[in-house]
């Protein structure tokens, strides 16, 4: 089993995929705690863009390359689905649950994860959870959850500076088959949002609209294309 709901992974998340700039300690961790060498629990946080989810789905995909039954869940959109939910991850290797501060303060809510938590803390398997804040800022009226999310390691993801975004972006173009020169890589970066979601939503839209046109990554072309 890979994951429990109609959620899919993004085909180009994974951990040779990102990015890490500052982050390599954190790609490093992920990965032992994915092939059971390093610590169990792994508390992810940072700003929109700071690649959380990214790289809790590519845990996801590293397990399920190990033939682990994993799952990934988005708790942005727990209101799609019950609470209940949880008790179906327990028997799992690996969960990663995506934005646990949508969850915070809501009491059903948290008294599933800490059940889940103990569950997967006493069979031997891994978790892994991000939220956009630390553990201690989270609005918790649980105390024993409050307490489990202070266990296992606890990282604050590091944006990408402007050289870092720079070469991400232009290797992410190599990987979609494209050449992106570097003063069009700079274009982009000054004429387009930063965050390294929205650049590879737009790399997905050059990759298109170059195959289309059968046009290189010029600036003026890339200048049209994004208005």
């Amino acid at each position: 089993m890979q994951i429990p709901l109609d959620i899919s992974l993004r085909e180009s998340a994974s951990l040779a995929s990102f990015h890490p700039g500052e982050n390599r300690q954190v790609v490093s961790d992920i990965r032992a705690c994915v092939e059971n060498r390093g610590e169990r629990f792994i508390y992810l946080w940072g700003g929109p863009g700071t690649g959380r989810s990214h790289l809790l789905q590519a845990a996801c995909r590293l397990g399920a390359e190990h033939r682990l039954a994993v799952a990934y869940l988005p708790l942005v959109q727990a209101g799609s689905f019950e609470p209940a939910i949880f008790s179906d991850l327990g028997s799992l290797d690996i969960v990663c649950l995506d934005d646990i501060q949508a969850i915070a303060g809501q009491p059903s809510w948290e008294q599933a994860l800490f059940h889940l938590f103990n569950q997967l803390w006493d069979s031997g398997a891994r978790l892994l959870v991000s939220a956009d804040r630390a553990p201690a800022r989270l609005p918790l009226g649980l105390p024993d959850l409050a307490s489990r999310l202070g266990w296992g390691l606890c990282y604050q993801l590091q944006p990408l500076d402007d050289q870092e975004k720079m070469a991400a972006i232009i290797d992410s173009a190599s990987r979609l088959g494209m050449t992106l020169p570097p003063d069009t890589a700079r274009y982009i970066l000054r004429h387009a949002p930063r965050d390294m979601e929205s650049l590879q939503q737009i790399l997905k839209r050059l990759d298109q609209a170059s195959l289309a046109a059968q046009r290189k990554l010029t600036v003026p072309f890339v200048r049209n294309l994004l208005g």
